[in-house]
């Protein structure tokens, strides 16, 4: 996968692009990543990059020459991918979206700053606003570094186990992840349920299934409502909550 972003800070990206999973990755050749500096674009004599916004207003607004020219530089024909904007008003960051995003030849982030960018540079060279939550950031770079996470890590062959991806969670059924241990098997006279040692694995999906539904309901449980759950799983849940809550 080829990844393209446009910033006025690409410095912000050099640990993030070359540390841990991401790094291996491109340095095996699975993912293409690459900052471009939109400063070198803009036609005005100190290459500045924002202006006051018509209507007057607070702060700066990113200016549409600058940004179009970048665009139109890593998107020379023939371009197949999408064109994102990082954005508090785009459409939410989900895992079903991640992996949409992750079966595109090709993804170009805008990373926006100050109070944002010129509308018309978003009417004619974005395809989608994306946000990676409810709150303001001071620049869209921490927010492409989120989705970039998000995206890479479902490309095929970025994780060491073609498993990982799928049993995390947002990726089982709409659920949250089960809890995991590792060893020692006793820590500070907390022991690891018995069920994962017995080498019984029906028991043991069995038993992470049943705590990833109790983890959910527990901690989110606005996302049972879309969930693939059976209807004895519900009734099972139903149960185990309201032992819970009676012996609370």
């Amino acid at each position: 996968m080829k990844i393209e972003l446009l910033t006025i800070f690409p410095e912000m990206f050099d640990s993030f692009l070359n540390a841990s999973i991401i790094g291996r990755a491109r340095e095996a050749g699975l993912l293409d990543i690459h900052a471009t500096d939109i400063r070198p674009y803009s036609q005005n004599k100190h290459k500045n990059t924002d202006d006051y916004p018509f209507g007057g207003g607070a702060g700066m607004l990113m200016l549409a020459q600058p940004i179009a020219d970048a665009m139109k530089a890593v998107t020379r024909p023939p371009f197949q991918g999408k064109r994102i904007y990082m954005s508090p008003r785009g459409v939410p960051l989900t895992q079903a979206l991640a992996q949409q995003l992750s079966q595109e030849e090709r993804l170009v982030i805008l990373c926006g700053h100050y109070e944002g960018v010129d509308q018309r540079v978003l009417d004619k060279y974005i395809d989608m606003e994306i946000s990676v939550g409810d709150y303001v950031l001071t620049g869209g770079e921490t927010a492409a570094m989120v989705l970039i996470d998000c995206v890479s890590r479902l490309v095929p062959g970025v994780l060491g186990s073609a498993e990982s991806a799928g049993d995390e969670s947002f990726s089982n059924d709409g659920l949250l992840e089960y809890p995991q241990y590792t060893r020692p098997r006793v820590f500070e006279d907390m022991e690891v349920p018995e069920v994962l040692l017995n080498g019984d694995h029906k028991k043991i999906s069995q038993w992470r299934r049943e705590q990833a539904l109790l983890a959910t309901a527990r901690m989110r449980p606005d996302l049972l409502a879309a969930a693939s759950i059976t209807p004895a799983e519900r009734r099972w849940l139903s149960e185990q909550l309201s032992a819970s809550n009676g012996q609370d």
